[in-house]
Order: C-alpha cells, then structure tokens, then sequence
C-alpha cells in the first residue's frame, strides 16, 4: 500500500510540474469520492479554455484515482465565476476494485487578492468494472491553492 501511495504523490507531482503556461491549483475536495470523502484535488491547466482536474483520495480501504479532462471551462456571463464540465477515468484501488467513466459539472470563483479558488461540482460515474452500475452521489466542494496567473 505504501508503494500505491507513492506512486499515487510522484503521478500527481509529475504531472503537476509538466504542465506550464496556466496557472495550476492544488488543494482539497471535500465530498463523496471513491467511498472517501476527502482527496488531494489538482487542476493543470492545458490552455486557456482546457484543463485537467485530478483528484487523489485515501482511506475507505483504498485508494480512489479520478483525472478527468475539462474541454469545456468558460466564464458565467460578465461574472467573476467560471462553470467547467468533463470527463474521464474514475478507479479506486481496493477491495473491492472498481474501474469507470466519470462526468463532471462545476463551478468556481479565483478570488482576485489572494490566491485561493472555490469550488462545486457533480460527478457521476458509471462503474464498468468490478460490478456494473451507477454512482450518482458525487457532490463536492473544493478549495485550492493557486499557482501562476489568475486567468
């Protein structure tokens, strides 16, 4: 489990230090994921109006992995909140194991003065492996350090 945990920190941190140009955050979740209900939260900006929101979770017996693509993250209006949506892969390493396809749907405020950012989101996932089925109680908020510009 502990080499699970490493390798889980050293993806995250590769990750995080490849991608440049955008600012990226990393922070906490807080909300159902995986069976847990707290993950190191990560978004790495891709461009302008594309990134990728990473969650890493621990405890509930395993580890739960989610990296989803936002092609889609945009302003709400003339507003200082920008609403995102994606989807990706969704695994939780444990017993029992679990493999799917997760969507996303969210929003978030960057405060101008400090660099923090807010968020909320939905993420369903439709499990393929281990048992089929439906997982529909995704609910989550986030709050993350930001790196690099506000944009």
């Amino acid at each position: 489990m502990k080499k699970l945990k490493l390798l889980s920190i050293f993806f995250f941190l590769t990750l995080f230090v490849s991608v440049e140009a955008y600012s990226q955050e990393v922070g906490i979740r807080f909300g159902n994921f995986s069976g847990n209900n707290v993950a190191v939260d990560g978004v790495f900006a891709l461009g302008e109006f594309s990134r990728i929101h990473a969650d890493v979770s621990f405890g509930g017996g395993g580890v739960g992995i989610d990296a989803l693509w936002n092609p889609i993250f945009k302003p709400v209006g003339s507003s200082d909140f920008n609403w995102y949506a994606g989807f990706g892969p969704s695994l939780f390493l444990g017993d029992p194991f679990t493999l799917g396809a997760a969507g996303e749907v969210g929003i978030e405020y960057a405060f101008a003065d400090v660099p923090i950012t807010i968020g909320a989101d939905y993420r369903p996932v439709f499990v393929i492996v281990e048992n089929t089925r439906f997982v529909g109680d995704g609910f989550g908020f986030n709050i993350r350090w930001r790196f690099g510009p506000n944009d």
